[in-house]
């Protein structure tokens, strides 16, 4: 009897043991799924994606290319060139072009028109809010302050400023030293046909293609003033100063907080976009992944790279036509 009773108790503790080891062999399967639906969702990515124009949005864009290849997608090259707006577009439309196009102006009309003659379908993504800075050298100590009209009136030729003392009489008699970046360039065409209503600029400015050459011009030149975008400013800021913009309310400095569509730097404040190649989208999977990657983190990118962020609402305009192409 006493056997028969050990017999049944060892009996009953193995279908105890049985049973939890069931329960906990099934938790674990349960959690294996959940981690393979997991990686389902953020597969790994092989393949290439080229990015090439605007010189002002391409700090923005190498740093989340960077980010990209190395917190995303460890398998993907990002290649980021910066060749400028209007030369970037011809890269990008043509047959087997870039995959972006990085630009501080819009589209226009007629690269729109060649987009449509190669059967290429361009979706337009706004990453970022810029300030055209007006930027002078260190030891100009007498247009740290200027009207909006006072800067236009530098850059017209029509208005003949060629001295200091053309701008205000107690401003030195000496020649003001105009510079920009060349036609190649989004920024060129954005003060061109933005600020100055396509009137021409004065026959001496100094055209650059690189930005790194402005900055150092202007930094050998008290009488120097250029115009670009505020990121190249914020990372010379030892090098160059900025003139605060008087838009009728008293001086404004660019800042991240003062650029903005609708903030005190209004006036001198543009979108940058970079655009995408939705043939190439829809055929790499490694293209449409980067450009929702690139939406999903614009806004903390921007802030680090000298742009003011998107709204949400812009944000959340893109990531939907985006995951749209899915």
């Amino acid at each position: 009897m006493k056997s028969f009773k050990k017999l049944s108790l060892l009996m009953l503790i193995a279908a105890v043991m049985a049973f939890t080891a069931a329960c906990g062999g099934g938790d674990k399967e349960e959690t294996n799924g959940n981690n393979d639906n997991k990686n389902g969702d953020t597969a790994e990515l092989e393949g290439s994606v080229v990015i090439d124009g605007s010189g002002t949005v391409y700090p923005f864009m190498a740093k989340m290319a960077e980010n990209y290849m190395t917190n995303e997608q460890e398998g993907v090259s990002v290649e980021v060139s910066r060749a400028g707006t209007s030369a970037g577009f011809k890269k990008f439309l043509a047959q087997d072009g870039t995959d972006f196009n990085d630009a501080s102006r819009q589209i226009k009309d007629e690269e729109k028109a060649e987009a449509e003659k190669l059967k290429i379908d361009v979706q337009e993504m706004k990453v970022a809010l810029d300030g055209l800075t007006f930027v002078i050298n260190k030891d100009n100590d007498w247009a740290k302050e200027l009207t909006q009209q006072e800067i236009i009136d530098i850059f017209l030729a029509e208005k003949g400023k060629k001295k200091w003392s053309d701008v205000r009489p107690d401003f030195p008699a000496e020649e003001i030293k105009t510079y920009g970046p060349n036609e190649n360039h989004g920024t060129y065409e954005f003060m061109f046909e933005n600020i100055l209503e396509e009137k021409a600029l004065p026959e001496a400015i100094n055209l650059q293609q690189d930005y790194s050459t402005l900055v150092d011009l202007v930094s050998k030149d008290k009488n120097a003033i250029a115009f670009f975008g505020y990121g190249y400013y914020e990372s010379n800021k030892d090098k160059l100063a900025a003139v605060k913009v008087d838009f009728g309310k008293g001086p404004v400095e660019p800042t991240l907080d003062t650029i903005a569509e609708d903030g005190e730097y209004a006036p001198f404040t543009r979108p940058v976009f970079t655009y995408l190649n939705v043939n190439h989208a829809k055929e790499k999977p490694e293209v449409l992944d980067y450009a929702i990657y690139t939406m999903e983190n614009a806004q903390d990118v921007a802030k680090e790279t000298g742009f003011a962020p998107l709204s949400d609402e812009d944000k959340q305009a893109s990531l939907e036509a985006l995951n749209g192409l899915k």
